[in-house]
């Protein structure tokens, strides 16, 4: 049973897909796991999604309710979706966002900062610094207007950020590789990482703590796609392929693909398929070479005329390691979607790459990053996938119960946690903890989260967008 009724509607994930990067060292604990061969018939707690905001969600309700039976259902292999697909990192936009925003992401990025080091979390997490580079004159104009008030309204969270304009020396453009640009902005707070790999460590961490629990327990089922849900008078119907599952309360954590099972988010979270490449390193951006590797990570803005949309190309550099063939080193670059078919938007299946993007990203970055390599050269890639985000139709993620306006009857017991309009990294953590608050019933994740006003689903924010 599949419930189809919009146009507009996500598919499931597809059965298969483009080889990430982050996926060529799975989980072995993971791979095709199901904690018990067949489905429960019932549970308290089932969790649509295995990505950041999924596995977090479950991690912080055993935290608080350790007697919760916890199922969640995955399409496909764990964190195969959008958390396992992207650039490597976590930044929150401090300098683009209004405050309330700009504050919680960089309490996401804390989080997440001080849960790796406090656990030793494996997953390549690198402390930097976040270099925004602009190059187009009224963008730069627009975002430094929008810093000032920042500044003038908020100086302690602005203290996280510094204007480089083309007249500044220390640091100037140049030294930062970007020389081309016509300004940037610093964000003392970022890092690199292996998302995959700080996942499969908070879904390994939860199966180990619950297997020998007398009391509640958590249970991973991964190629088990949800295919509909359906109100009943003991809570949500969950149907499978494998069979159905009673579960008295549901958390849909599947981003782009929200719309599958909630047919009238079709307009509100809207499916977008990004391109990603892992660059082979140039010579000059190698450890041998005088040149030393980046110390930043970068997001590179401008205005495509062809397409009318803001282009934000990012990279990353992967450490340096004595321990692989490749020496690591590689140059996680994404973006490009103004060369994709229809910019990407629409499109619910990772399966293919876009020709074009790919060709963009293998030749791009030589042209807006310094990084001594000859302008005209195509760098070679070990890696090039796609990975689908959701775009939500006001820029903000929707948290909460689900209202009568957004169909299948509306609240008691299902909720959504979804739309990062890939910015996810710093916003999914937390926002999956106050979901877990509103399910147990402590209120709109206000008091333990702080959760921006601008995120939480009600019937103001879904007429106001919907129409009505």
């Amino acid at each position: 049973m599949i419930a189809t009724t919009t146009p507009n509607q996500a598919s499931l994930p597809t059965a298969t897909s483009t080889s990430s990067f982050w996926h060529k060292d799975p989980s072995v604990a993971l791979l095709d796991h199901r904690t018990t061969a067949t489905l429960p018939t019932c549970t308290d707690v089932l969790i649509i999604g295995s990505g950041i905001t999924g596995s977090f969600a479950a991690h912080f309700l055993r935290q608080k309710d350790k007697e919760k039976h916890i199922l969640m259902l995955e399409a496909r292999e764990a964190c195969w979706g959008a958390t396992g697909r992207n650039g490597g990192h976590c930044q929150p936009a401090i300098y683009a966002s209004p405050p309330e925003i700009g504050a919680f992401e960089l309490r996401n990025f804390r989080f997440l900062k001080d849960l790796v080091e406090e656990n030793s979390i494996q997953c390549d997490w690198v402390n930097t610094q976040g270099i925004h580079s602009y190059y187009d004159e009224n963008m730069f104009k627009t975002s430094l207007q929008h810093f000032r008030v920042l500044e003038k309204m908020f100086p302690k969270l602005a203290k996280n950020v510094k204007v480089i304009t083309k007249d500044l020396r220390s640091p100037s453009l140049a030294d930062l590789r970007v020389p081309r640009a016509v300004g940037a902005f610093l964000q003392v707070n970022a890092a690199g990482l292996w998302p995959y790999k700080l996942i499969c460590w908070v879904l390994e961490n939860l199966l180990s703590s619950s297997k020998d629990s007398e009391v509640g327990d958590f249970n991973l089922q991964t190629n088990t796609p949800v295919t509909q849900l359906q109100k009943v008078d003991e809570g949500w119907m969950v149907h499978t392929p494998r069979g159905m599952v009673l579960a008295r309360k549901v958390v849909v954590a599947t981003n782009a693909y929200t719309s599958h099972l909630l047919p009238k988010m079709s307009n509100l979270i809207v499916p977008v398929q990004g391109e990603m490449s892992a660059l082979i390193p140039p010579a000059s951006a190698r450890p041998s070479s005088s040149s030393s590797s980046l110390r930043r990570t970068y997001v590179f803005h401008n205005h495509d005329l062809n397409n009318d949309i803001h282009q934000d190309d990012y990279l990353i550099q992967r450490p340096f390691t004595t321990t692989s063939l490749s020496k690591g080193g590689e140059l996680m670059f994404g973006g490009g979607r103004q060369y994709a078919a229809q910019a990407g938007v629409g499109v619910s299946d990772d399966s293919f790459t876009s020709k074009t993007a790919a060709s963009y990203l293998r030749n791009k970055l030589n042209n807006v990053l310094d990084i001594s390599a000859i302008p005209s050269e195509e760098l070679k890639a070990s890696h090039e996938w796609t990975g689908i985000m959701g775009f939500s139709r006001d820029e903000r993620p929707w948290v909460g119960e689900v209202t009568e306006e957004l169909g299948l009857g509306g609240a008691d017991g299902l909720f959504v946690c979804a739309g990062f309009t890939g910015h996810g990294m710093p916003n999914s953590t937390l926002s999956a903890k106050a979901i877990v608050e509103m399910l147990l019933g402590n209120g709109n994740g206000q008091e333990e989260v702080d959760l921006p006003s601008s995120y939480r689903v009600n019937p103001d924010r879904v007429k106001v967008l919907v129409g009505g």
